[in-house]
């Protein structure tokens, strides 16, 4: 991160998408950068040759090639990645969609809006919250975030889920 902007990559496969995230992440008030990528390869070529990483990485989930679920355990795999935050940006908001994701690391679920003024709603809490956990050093492993209402943007139709604390195992050790 460079003078506190927050440095961001959306890998989505519509070109559509992309330049409607662009403008609405051009509109939001706080310091960013955006670079776009067209694909799951692409991302994945973008993190191993970039020397900084980005401090948020949007992920769709429905890309030709290499999916947004690969790139999302290839990233969580690598030790490297473990303080990026992987918001999933996608119009798949099934149950099974949000649970696999949430388990294979996924920090924030975003329900692609049909509006506008939602979408860069929604990007304006997702940056703000991130800033917060960049500036602050807080432990971004441990926050899940949820936009599944895309239609409205209204933060109470957003669902801030957290983790229970971890908890060993009972019983004597083995």
């Amino acid at each position: 991160m460079q003078e506190n902007r927050l440095h961001v990559v959306l890998a989505d496969d519509d070109a559509d998408d992309r330049m409607i995230f662009e403008d609405a992440f051009n509109e939001v008030r706080i310091a960013h950068t955006l670079d776009m990528v067209a694909n799951g390869y692409a991302l994945m070529q973008y993190l191993d040759e970039k020397p900084e990483l980005p401090d948020i990485i949007f992920l769709d989930l429905n890309m030709p090639g290499k999916s947004g679920k690969e790139c999302l355990k290839e990233i969580r795999a690598d030790p490297k990645f473990k303080e990026v935050a992987v918001a999933i940006y996608s119009t798949a908001a099934s149950a099974s969609d949000l649970e696999d994701t949430f388990i294979a690391g996924a920090n924030i679920y975003v329900k692609k809006p049909n509006d506008f003024l939602a979408l860069k709603k929604i990007l304006a809490d997702i940056l703000s919250i991130s800033k917060l956990y960049i500036t602050d050093g807080f432990n971004r492993s441990n926050f899940i975030l949820s936009f599944l209402d895309g239609s409205k943007a209204h933060t109470s139709k957003s669902n801030l889920i957290m983790p229970p604390p971890y908890m060993p195992p009972s019983g004597p050790p083995d």
